[in-house]
């Protein structure tokens, strides 16, 4: 029954390690790396305990040595010539470290970002300010364009009324000049005409 109740005792208890550490990692209260390495470790764990269920209910017949040190494994009752289980895959920055020290290890990390990204919002906002200003003197910009367009416009239309009136004055000037001859001959014939001989 104590072994039954400390089976189930620690399957809650790895089920309740994954989701701390799910909760940790979609938080980002951990570097990826070092949640990556805690899934290892908790994956490890749930196997470990797997094969203790198995072996429990006498699915798998093993021999006794190979059951003493899996239950060595997990205990840690190994000795001092035995590696650590839990120091797999370790990265090198936190090897040796405390877990007070990882803890302000990652907290400067985490304040490195912070800095960083309050620099990035800065040059955002910058940037921001520089493109409203730029579409502010856009928009002035297309302001006096369009004024000037309305000029042209006007001006264009002005040249094309007295250009039309060039040509009236030319056409009247044209004929003009034709009846000024047509006129003079006819004094000329007139005046030949009475003019005594």
């Amino acid at each position: 029954m104590t072994l039954r109740a400390s089976l189930q005792k620690l399957k809650q208890n790895i089920a309740q390690l994954r989701e701390s550490l799910m909760r940790a990692s979609s938080s980002r209260r951990i570097m990826q790396a070092e949640a990556d390495r805690r899934q290892n470790l908790v994956d490890d764990l749930a196997t470990r305990e797997k094969r203790l269920n198995a072996t429990f209910k006498g699915d798998i017949k093993e021999s006794e040595p190979s059951r003493s040190t899996l239950m060595a494994d997990v205990s840690g009752a190994t000795g001092a010539e035995k590696a650590n289980p839990w120091l797999i895959n370790e990265s090198e920055e936190t090897r040796g470290l405390t877990f007070g020290e990882i803890k302000q290890q990652q907290q400067h990390i985490i304040e490195a970002q912070d800095a960083g990204l309050d620099a990035l919002a800065t040059v955002i906002s910058r940037q921001k300010m520089m493109g409203q200003e730029i579409g502010n003197e856009l928009d002035e910009q297309n302001e006096i364009i369009d004024d000037l367009a309305h000029l042209v416009d006007k001006t264009d239309g002005k040249i094309r009324n007295e250009t039309r009136r060039v040509k009236l004055v030319e056409t009247k000037s044209a004929s003009c000049g034709m009846l000024v001859v047509i006129v003079l001959l006819l004094i000329a014939i007139v005046v030949v005409a009475v003019w005594p001989k």
